[in-house]
Protein backbone atom coordinates (compact mmCIF):
# COMPACT_ATOMS: atom_id res chain seq x y z
CA UNK A 1 0.00 0.00 0.00
CA UNK A 2 3.15 2.27 0.78
CA UNK A 3 3.88 1.69 -3.06
CA UNK A 4 0.14 2.64 -4.29
CA UNK A 5 0.25 6.00 -2.19
CA UNK A 6 4.04 6.68 -3.81
CA UNK A 7 2.84 5.71 -7.12
CA UNK A 8 -0.57 7.65 -6.93
CA UNK A 9 1.29 10.60 -5.81
CA UNK A 10 4.11 10.28 -8.31
CA UNK A 11 1.32 9.85 -11.01
CA UNK A 12 -0.34 14.06 -9.73
CA UNK A 13 3.24 15.11 -10.24
CA UNK A 14 3.62 13.77 -13.76
CA UNK A 15 0.73 15.04 -14.34
CA UNK A 16 1.62 18.55 -13.34
CA UNK A 17 -0.41 19.06 -10.03
CA UNK A 18 2.82 19.78 -7.83
CA UNK A 19 6.05 18.96 -7.79
CA UNK A 20 6.90 17.77 -5.01
CA UNK A 21 5.29 16.00 -2.16
CA UNK A 22 5.96 15.00 1.69
CA UNK A 23 3.31 12.45 2.68
CA UNK A 24 2.40 11.29 6.53
CA UNK A 25 0.79 8.98 8.46
CA UNK A 26 0.38 8.32 12.03
CA UNK A 27 -1.57 6.10 14.53
CA UNK A 28 -1.77 5.87 18.14
CA UNK A 29 0.88 8.35 18.39
CA UNK A 30 3.19 6.37 15.88
CA UNK A 31 4.60 7.30 12.38
CA UNK A 32 3.33 4.72 10.39
CA UNK A 33 3.99 6.02 6.41
CA UNK A 34 6.27 8.91 6.18
CA UNK A 35 8.12 9.68 2.24
CA UNK A 36 8.88 12.34 0.51
CA UNK A 37 8.73 12.64 -3.37
CA UNK A 38 9.32 15.18 -7.11
CA UNK A 39 11.19 18.03 -6.36
CA UNK A 40 11.11 21.21 -3.67
CA UNK A 41 12.51 23.39 -5.97
CA UNK A 42 12.35 23.38 -9.74
CA UNK A 43 13.70 26.73 -10.51
CA UNK A 44 15.90 28.73 -10.44
CA UNK A 45 17.58 25.02 -9.51
CA UNK A 46 16.31 21.56 -8.79
CA UNK A 47 16.29 20.08 -5.15
CA UNK A 48 14.57 17.07 -4.12
CA UNK A 49 12.36 16.81 -1.43
CA UNK A 50 13.25 14.82 2.00
CA UNK A 51 11.92 14.43 4.66
CA UNK A 52 12.50 17.35 6.30
CA UNK A 53 11.94 19.63 3.69
CA UNK A 54 10.19 22.57 5.11
CA UNK A 55 6.87 23.59 3.31
CA UNK A 56 5.12 27.27 3.72
CA UNK A 57 2.15 25.44 5.70
CA UNK A 58 -0.18 28.74 4.52
CA UNK A 59 -3.42 28.31 6.11
CA UNK A 60 -2.73 25.54 8.41
CA UNK A 61 -1.32 28.27 10.21
CA UNK A 62 -4.82 28.95 11.15
CA UNK A 63 -4.92 25.82 13.55
CA UNK A 64 -1.46 25.02 14.19
CA UNK A 65 -0.43 28.80 15.28
CA UNK A 66 -3.87 30.64 15.86
CA UNK A 67 -6.33 27.83 16.93
CA UNK A 68 -4.26 26.04 18.80
CA UNK A 69 -2.67 29.33 21.33
CA UNK A 70 -6.21 30.32 20.97
CA UNK A 71 -7.77 26.90 22.67
CA UNK A 72 -4.09 27.14 25.21
CA UNK A 73 -6.13 30.36 26.45
CA UNK A 74 -8.98 28.80 26.89
CA UNK A 75 -7.56 25.54 28.58
CA UNK A 76 -6.75 28.35 31.30
CA UNK A 77 -10.65 29.12 31.63
CA UNK A 78 -9.97 32.97 32.14
CA UNK A 79 -13.08 34.53 32.79
CA UNK A 80 -12.22 37.01 30.35
CA UNK A 81 -11.40 34.80 27.59
CA UNK A 82 -14.12 32.33 26.44
CA UNK A 83 -16.16 31.12 23.41
CA UNK A 84 -18.40 34.01 23.49
CA UNK A 85 -15.60 36.92 24.34
CA UNK A 86 -16.32 40.25 22.48
CA UNK A 87 -12.78 40.71 20.66
CA UNK A 88 -13.24 44.50 21.28
CA UNK A 89 -11.83 44.56 24.65
CA UNK A 90 -8.55 42.38 23.21
CA UNK A 91 -8.60 45.32 19.86
CA UNK A 92 -8.56 48.66 21.51
CA UNK A 93 -7.99 51.08 20.23
CA UNK A 94 -8.21 49.33 16.67
CA UNK A 95 -12.08 48.52 16.84
CA UNK A 96 -13.43 51.60 19.26
CA UNK A 97 -16.86 52.42 17.86
CA UNK A 98 -16.72 49.79 15.36
CA UNK A 99 -19.41 46.65 14.64
CA UNK A 100 -16.57 44.44 14.23
CA UNK A 101 -16.10 45.19 18.37
CA UNK A 102 -18.62 42.98 19.09
CA UNK A 103 -17.58 39.82 16.73
CA UNK A 104 -17.14 37.05 18.92
CA UNK A 105 -14.59 34.08 19.26
CA UNK A 106 -17.19 31.93 18.34
CA UNK A 107 -18.07 33.80 15.26
CA UNK A 108 -14.60 33.75 14.12
CA UNK A 109 -12.97 30.62 14.80
CA UNK A 110 -16.00 28.94 12.73
CA UNK A 111 -16.20 31.63 10.09
CA UNK A 112 -19.38 32.96 11.04
CA UNK A 113 -18.63 36.32 11.22
CA UNK A 114 -20.03 37.84 8.12
CA UNK A 115 -16.95 39.06 7.36
CA UNK A 116 -15.91 39.01 3.24
CA UNK A 117 -14.33 36.02 2.11
CA UNK A 118 -10.93 37.96 1.74
CA UNK A 119 -9.72 41.18 0.62
CA UNK A 120 -6.07 42.83 -0.15
CA UNK A 121 -4.92 44.27 3.09
CA UNK A 122 -2.10 45.35 1.69
CA UNK A 123 -3.84 47.88 -0.81
CA UNK A 124 -6.75 48.60 2.02
CA UNK A 125 -3.60 49.53 4.97
CA UNK A 126 -0.77 51.82 4.75
CA UNK A 127 1.42 49.63 7.12
CA UNK A 128 0.50 46.16 9.29
CA UNK A 129 -0.10 48.15 12.53
CA UNK A 130 -3.18 49.58 10.63
CA UNK A 131 -4.95 46.22 9.28
CA UNK A 132 -7.40 45.97 12.57
CA UNK A 133 -8.55 49.04 11.42
CA UNK A 134 -9.11 48.19 7.99
CA UNK A 135 -10.96 45.45 8.23
CA UNK A 136 -12.79 47.47 10.83
CA UNK A 137 -14.00 49.80 7.95
CA UNK A 138 -15.09 46.39 5.69
CA UNK A 139 -19.21 46.28 5.39
CA UNK A 140 -20.81 43.01 6.86
CA UNK A 141 -22.07 40.34 3.60
CA UNK A 142 -25.76 40.73 4.42
CA UNK A 143 -27.14 38.42 3.13
CA UNK A 144 -24.76 35.60 4.60
CA UNK A 145 -26.86 35.30 7.64
CA UNK A 146 -26.35 31.58 9.71
CA UNK A 147 -23.97 30.83 6.85
CA UNK A 148 -20.24 29.69 6.84
CA UNK A 149 -18.25 31.85 4.62
CA UNK A 150 -14.24 30.68 5.02
CA UNK A 151 -12.71 34.01 5.60
CA UNK A 152 -8.80 34.99 6.56
CA UNK A 153 -9.68 38.14 7.51
CA UNK A 154 -11.31 35.95 10.78
CA UNK A 155 -8.23 34.57 11.89
CA UNK A 156 -6.25 37.30 11.06
CA UNK A 157 -8.61 39.53 14.08
CA UNK A 158 -8.22 36.41 15.91
CA UNK A 159 -4.61 36.57 15.70
CA UNK A 160 -4.10 40.11 17.03
CA UNK A 161 -6.43 39.26 19.40
CA UNK A 162 -5.07 36.55 21.47
CA UNK A 163 -0.99 38.18 20.69
CA UNK A 164 0.52 39.49 23.96
CA UNK A 165 3.42 41.01 21.88
CA UNK A 166 3.31 39.28 18.61
CA UNK A 167 1.81 35.97 17.59
CA UNK A 168 5.68 34.80 16.87
CA UNK A 169 6.55 35.10 19.80
CA UNK A 170 3.80 33.61 21.55
CA UNK A 171 3.61 30.53 19.18
CA UNK A 172 7.86 30.14 20.19
CA UNK A 173 7.32 30.55 23.81
CA UNK A 174 4.39 28.47 24.33
CA UNK A 175 4.04 25.76 21.19
CA UNK A 176 7.61 25.82 19.22
CA UNK A 177 10.05 25.27 22.38
CA UNK A 178 7.97 23.55 24.47
CA UNK A 179 7.66 20.91 21.57
CA UNK A 180 11.10 20.95 20.82
CA UNK A 181 10.44 22.31 17.32
CA UNK A 182 13.86 23.14 15.36
CA UNK A 183 12.48 23.67 11.87
CA UNK A 184 9.11 25.60 12.30
CA UNK A 185 9.19 29.17 12.40
CA UNK A 186 7.60 32.19 10.46
CA UNK A 187 10.25 33.71 8.36
CA UNK A 188 12.43 30.74 8.91
CA UNK A 189 15.25 32.49 7.28
CA UNK A 190 15.53 35.37 9.46
CA UNK A 191 13.91 34.00 12.85
CA UNK A 192 17.68 33.07 14.71
CA UNK A 193 15.39 30.97 17.26
CA UNK A 194 15.36 28.14 14.92
CA UNK A 195 19.26 28.52 13.79
CA UNK A 196 20.01 29.40 10.57
CA UNK A 197 18.28 27.52 8.02
CA UNK A 198 19.53 26.78 4.53
CA UNK A 199 16.80 27.91 2.35
CA UNK A 200 17.67 24.99 0.59
CA UNK A 201 15.64 23.04 2.86
CA UNK A 202 12.60 25.01 1.95
CA UNK A 203 10.17 23.92 -0.77
CA UNK A 204 9.75 27.24 -3.42
CA UNK A 205 6.62 28.52 -4.15
CA UNK A 206 4.87 30.73 -7.19
CA UNK A 207 6.66 32.96 -9.22
CA UNK A 208 5.90 36.20 -8.08
CA UNK A 209 2.34 36.39 -6.77
CA UNK A 210 0.72 36.30 -10.45
CA UNK A 211 -2.43 34.69 -8.73
CA UNK A 212 -2.93 37.54 -6.41
CA UNK A 213 -1.95 39.63 -8.88
CA UNK A 214 -4.86 38.37 -11.30
CA UNK A 215 -7.40 38.30 -8.14
CA UNK A 216 -7.11 41.97 -7.70
CA UNK A 217 -7.88 42.87 -11.46
CA UNK A 218 -10.51 40.54 -11.53
CA UNK A 219 -12.21 41.74 -7.91
CA UNK A 220 -11.52 45.21 -9.02
CA UNK A 221 -9.30 46.05 -6.22
CA UNK A 222 -6.78 47.59 -9.53
CA UNK A 223 -6.63 48.05 -13.51
CA UNK A 224 -3.55 47.52 -15.64
CA UNK A 225 -0.92 48.12 -14.90
CA UNK A 226 -0.85 46.58 -11.33
CA UNK A 227 0.49 49.35 -9.34
CA UNK A 228 -0.35 51.12 -6.12
CA UNK A 229 1.05 54.65 -4.99
CA UNK A 230 2.93 54.38 -7.67
CA UNK A 231 4.87 50.67 -6.70
CA UNK A 232 4.09 47.35 -7.69
CA UNK A 233 2.39 45.79 -4.20
CA UNK A 234 3.11 42.46 -5.84
CA UNK A 235 7.19 40.01 -6.07
CA UNK A 236 8.03 39.32 -9.27
CA UNK A 237 10.60 36.97 -8.18
CA UNK A 238 10.73 33.07 -7.19
CA UNK A 239 8.87 33.32 -3.78
CA UNK A 240 11.53 31.00 -1.76
CA UNK A 241 11.98 30.76 2.07
CA UNK A 242 9.23 33.95 2.12
CA UNK A 243 5.46 33.22 2.91
CA UNK A 244 3.19 33.16 -0.03
CA UNK A 245 0.73 34.58 0.79
CA UNK A 246 0.35 38.31 -0.20
CA UNK A 247 -1.35 39.47 2.99
CA UNK A 248 0.68 37.94 5.35
CA UNK A 249 4.05 39.13 3.85
CA UNK A 250 2.41 42.54 4.16
CA UNK A 251 2.05 42.15 7.64
CA UNK A 252 5.85 41.47 7.85
CA UNK A 253 5.16 37.57 7.25
CA UNK A 254 3.86 36.81 10.95
CA UNK A 255 0.03 36.52 10.52
CA UNK A 256 -3.08 34.50 12.05
CA UNK A 257 -4.46 33.33 8.97
CA UNK A 258 -0.86 32.47 7.18
CA UNK A 259 2.91 32.26 7.50
CA UNK A 260 4.20 29.42 9.15
CA UNK A 261 6.68 27.34 8.11
CA UNK A 262 7.37 23.49 9.00
CA UNK A 263 8.38 19.77 8.11
CA UNK A 264 5.68 17.25 7.89
CA UNK A 265 7.06 15.26 11.02
CA UNK A 266 6.94 18.72 13.27
CA UNK A 267 3.48 19.72 11.64
CA UNK A 268 2.76 15.98 13.26
CA UNK A 269 4.33 16.74 16.73
CA UNK A 270 1.84 20.23 17.11
CA UNK A 271 -1.19 17.82 15.56
CA UNK A 272 -0.67 15.67 18.54
CA UNK A 273 -1.84 18.60 20.59
CA UNK A 274 -5.09 18.52 19.53
CA UNK A 275 -5.95 14.69 21.00
CA UNK A 276 -6.42 14.36 24.48
CA UNK A 277 -4.48 10.85 24.95
CA UNK A 278 -1.32 12.77 23.86
CA UNK A 279 -1.44 16.43 24.16
CA UNK A 280 0.66 17.92 26.64
CA UNK A 281 -0.79 21.75 26.08
CA UNK A 282 -4.27 21.16 26.20
CA UNK A 283 -6.26 19.22 28.76
CA UNK A 284 -8.92 16.59 27.77
CA UNK A 285 -11.96 18.64 27.70
CA UNK A 286 -10.31 21.37 25.49
CA UNK A 287 -9.19 18.93 23.22
CA UNK A 288 -13.13 18.09 22.43
CA UNK A 289 -13.78 21.82 21.19
CA UNK A 290 -12.14 20.15 17.87
CA UNK A 291 -14.31 17.59 17.30
CA UNK A 292 -17.75 19.13 18.47
CA UNK A 293 -19.54 21.13 15.78
CA UNK A 294 -20.55 24.46 16.31
CA UNK A 295 -22.51 25.52 12.73
CA UNK A 296 -25.17 22.50 12.94
CA UNK A 297 -27.59 23.37 10.34
CA UNK A 298 -25.62 25.19 8.20
CA UNK A 299 -23.51 24.74 5.18
CA UNK A 300 -20.22 23.96 6.27
CA UNK A 301 -19.62 21.93 9.27
CA UNK A 302 -17.30 23.94 11.71
CA UNK A 303 -15.68 22.89 14.57
CA UNK A 304 -13.16 25.18 17.04
CA UNK A 305 -10.81 26.40 14.02
CA UNK A 306 -11.88 23.28 11.42
CA UNK A 307 -13.69 21.49 8.84
CA UNK A 308 -15.52 18.77 10.07
CA UNK A 309 -14.95 15.52 7.79
CA UNK A 310 -19.50 15.47 7.94
CA UNK A 311 -19.39 18.48 6.18
CA UNK A 312 -20.42 17.79 2.49
CA UNK A 313 -17.10 17.05 0.13
CA UNK A 314 -15.00 17.50 2.66
CA UNK A 315 -11.14 16.73 1.50
CA UNK A 316 -11.83 13.93 4.32
CA UNK A 317 -12.57 11.15 1.88
CA UNK A 318 -15.01 8.32 1.95
CA UNK A 319 -13.34 6.15 5.27
CA UNK A 320 -12.62 8.86 8.33
CA UNK A 321 -14.86 9.20 10.80
CA UNK A 322 -17.29 11.92 10.73
CA UNK A 323 -16.06 13.83 14.05
CA UNK A 324 -12.42 13.77 12.16
CA UNK A 325 -10.95 17.39 11.84
CA UNK A 326 -9.12 19.20 9.10
CA UNK A 327 -7.45 22.14 7.10
CA UNK A 328 -5.84 22.70 3.88
CA UNK A 329 -3.08 25.21 3.13
CA UNK A 330 -3.20 27.22 -0.78
CA UNK A 331 -0.04 26.39 -1.26
CA UNK A 332 -1.17 22.48 -1.58
CA UNK A 333 -1.04 21.22 2.56
CA UNK A 334 -3.40 19.60 4.22
CA UNK A 335 -3.90 18.43 8.19
CA UNK A 336 -6.45 15.97 8.81
CA UNK A 337 -7.21 14.39 11.95
CA UNK A 338 -9.09 10.86 13.28
CA UNK A 339 -9.81 11.54 16.55
CA UNK A 340 -11.70 8.32 17.21
CA UNK A 341 -8.93 5.84 16.07
CA UNK A 342 -6.08 8.52 16.74
CA UNK A 343 -4.97 8.90 13.37
CA UNK A 344 -3.05 11.70 11.66
CA UNK A 345 -2.78 12.63 8.34
CA UNK A 346 -0.20 15.21 6.65
CA UNK A 347 0.64 15.89 3.13
CA UNK A 348 2.48 18.58 1.54
CA UNK A 349 2.73 19.63 -1.58
CA UNK A 350 3.78 22.93 -3.55
CA UNK A 351 1.07 23.23 -5.79
CA UNK A 352 1.67 26.56 -6.21
CA UNK A 353 5.09 26.16 -7.22
CA UNK A 354 6.95 25.70 -11.38
CA UNK A 355 3.33 25.85 -12.61
CA UNK A 356 1.22 28.75 -14.87
CA UNK A 357 -2.07 29.78 -13.95
CA UNK A 358 -5.12 28.12 -13.11
CA UNK A 359 -3.10 26.44 -10.05
CA UNK A 360 -4.32 22.37 -9.94
CA UNK A 361 -7.25 22.01 -7.81
CA UNK A 362 -5.92 18.70 -5.35
CA UNK A 363 -8.74 18.45 -3.20
CA UNK A 364 -9.37 14.98 -5.21
CA UNK A 365 -5.55 13.75 -4.29
CA UNK A 366 -6.26 14.50 -0.81
CA UNK A 367 -9.42 12.62 -0.33
CA UNK A 368 -7.91 9.63 -2.82
CA UNK A 369 -4.55 9.92 -0.52
CA UNK A 370 -7.08 10.10 2.69
CA UNK A 371 -8.88 7.19 1.33
CA UNK A 372 -5.81 5.10 0.62
CA UNK A 373 -3.65 5.31 3.58
CA UNK A 374 -6.58 4.33 5.80
CA UNK A 375 -7.03 1.11 4.04
CA UNK A 376 -3.41 0.59 4.64
CA UNK A 377 -3.83 1.45 8.09
CA UNK A 378 -7.36 -1.35 8.30
CA UNK A 379 -5.06 -3.60 6.94
CA UNK A 380 -2.39 -3.66 9.13
CA UNK A 381 -4.16 -2.66 12.40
Amino acid sequence: MRNEIATFLNERIEAGDFPSAVYLVAEKGEIVLHEALGYAVVEPERIEAKLDTIYDLASLTKVLVTGLYAAVLLNDEDEEFNLDSKIGPFLVPDLRGSDKAELTIRQLVTHTSRLPAWVPLYLLANSRISVPKAIAMLPFQKDEMAKVVYSDLNFVLLGQAVQGTRLDHEAEYDIFTPLDLKSTAFNPLTESWCGNLDRKRIAASEKGNQFERQTCVEQGYLEPPVTAGGTDPFRTEIIWGEVHDNNAYFMGGVAGHAGLFSTAEETFKIAQQFLPNYSTLLKPETCELFRTNYTTGMNEHRSFAFQLASTPDSTAGTRMSPESFGHLGFTGTSLWIDPVKERVFILLTNRTHNRALPFANINAVRRRFHDLAIEHLDKNS
